[in-house]
C-alpha cells in the first residue's frame, strides 16, 4: 500500500511557474500510468502557457477561483470544477482571486519536466 502525506511532500517550482507538492509520481511511489500533484498559485500568479506532447492531465480545483485557458478558449473555473487538458492542448490558469488557489493535477501518462514545452 502507497500512502504519501501532503505535509511531507517538499514543494518545488515547475517550468511553468507554478509551486508543486508530488504527491504520488514516479520519484516517490511505484507509479506507472499517471501521476497525481497539488499546485499552488498566490493572487494575480498564472503558469507560463504550455503544453504537454504525452500527458493528457486532468485539473481538480480545490480552492479558490481562476482562469482557465486552453487553445484560446478562457473560463471562469472555481473551487469543485474539474478541468480535462488533451495532450498537444496550450494551456495556462491564472489566479483572479485574493486567496491561494489549489488544485490537483492528475497526469496520464505521468507528469514529466522533460515533456513539457513552450511556444
Amino acid at each position: 500500500m502507497e500512502i504519501r502525506s501532503r505535509a511531507a511532500a517538499t514543494p518545488f517550482t515547475t517550468a511553468d511557474g507554478s509551486t508543486i507538492r508530488s504527491l504520488l509520481d514516479r520519484t516517490n511511489a511505484p507509479v506507472a500510468k499517471h501521476s497525481l500533484a497539488e499546485a499552488t498559485l498566490e493572487p494575480g500568479q498564472a503558469t507560463r502557457r504550455h503544453y504537454h506532447r504525452e500527458s493528457e492531465e486532468i485539473y481538480y480545483l480545490i480552492e479558490g477561483e481562476g482562469e482557465m485557458e486552453i487553445d484560446g478558449e478562457r473560463r471562469r473555473v472555481a473551487a469543485g470544477d474539474a478541468v480535462l487538458i488533451p495532450p498537444g492542448a496550450r494551456h495556462s490558469i491564472r489566479n483572479v482571486a485574493a486567496e491561494p488557489l489549489r488544485l490537483l493535477c492528475s497526469c496520464a501518462p505521468p507528469y514529466r519536466h522533460e515533456d513539457t514545452y513552450f511556444d
